[in-house]
């Protein structure tokens, strides 16, 4: 359903893109992975019109929404977990839920505040509280599930658990799991490989830029030279 073709972005004189392609299928979970300061978000900007590629295409559904505005893009069926998460630290947790809230697809939408709500039982609990009262790691669960609350065919994290503790980060994977199995498309970005691999259908691989290697995840596991040259420190 994503299709992003030989995307080319710089800030100001600054190439950081040369030439980037991937897709991802419905239903499928991609990752993007690369050390820090790679492209990874820059990719993801790009393809969401945050930052206008130099060239290239992004399609959605072979529809071409390259340069669009962000929110041209959501409607066309992306949904966005920035890095940072960037909740909206002075409404309540379910404020910053409805905030979002579409449904303009056929039938009752997948995703509304009570599927929310058992996907994470504890942002139920914090309904009330601000967004900036709370953890990091309920502030990661709001920010995906804002992200859900669009009701998305394709949801889009960058970082998925930056700075969280290792349980919360186990609970985020098992949550993002849940919402595979409920047919979401996936594209993440962490650091986590191992993690990754347990649930992610493929891979894409940057350097510099550049597209260094994709592949599945049984390709990923057998070619430990990946890891050791692209993705160690």
């Amino acid at each position: 359903m994503l299709k992003v073709e030989g995307l080319e972005s710089a800030y100001g004189d600054s190439r950081i893109l040369f030439g980037i392609d991937l897709f991802v299928g419905a239903g499928e979970v991609v990752t993007l992975l690369g050390r820090n300061g790679m492209g990874k978000t820059t990719t993801v900007n790009s393809i969401f019109g945050l930052l206008k590629p130099r060239g290239g295409r992004v399609s959605i559904d072979g529809e071409d929404v390259t340069g669009r505005p962000p929110h041209v893009v959501a409607k066309r069926g992306l949904g966005l977990v920035p890095e940072g998460r960037q909740i909206f630290p002075t409404l309540s947790v379910e404020e910053n839920l409805v905030a979002t809230h579409r449904s303009d697809g056929p039938g009752a939408p997948k995703w509304t505040l009570d599927a929310v709500y058992r996907l994470f039982p504890r942002l139920k609990e914090r309904r009330r509280n601000m967004g900036n009262q709370l953890s990091g790691g309920e502030q990661q669960m709001l920010a995906v599930g804002r992200a859900l609350m669009t009701n998305p065919r394709l949801v889009v994290l960058d970082e998925a658990t930056e700075g969280l503790a290792p349980l919360i980060r186990e609970e985020i994977w098992a949550c993002l799991t849940e919402i595979k199995n409920a047919g979401e498309a996936i594209l993440v970005i962490d650091k986590n490989v191992d993690a990754l691999t347990r649930f992610a259908d493929r891979h894409v691989v940057i350097e510099k830029g550049r597209v260094a290697w994709s592949g599945t995840t049984a390709e990923l596991r057998t070619t430990p030279a990946v890891k050791e040259r692209f993705l160690h420190v």
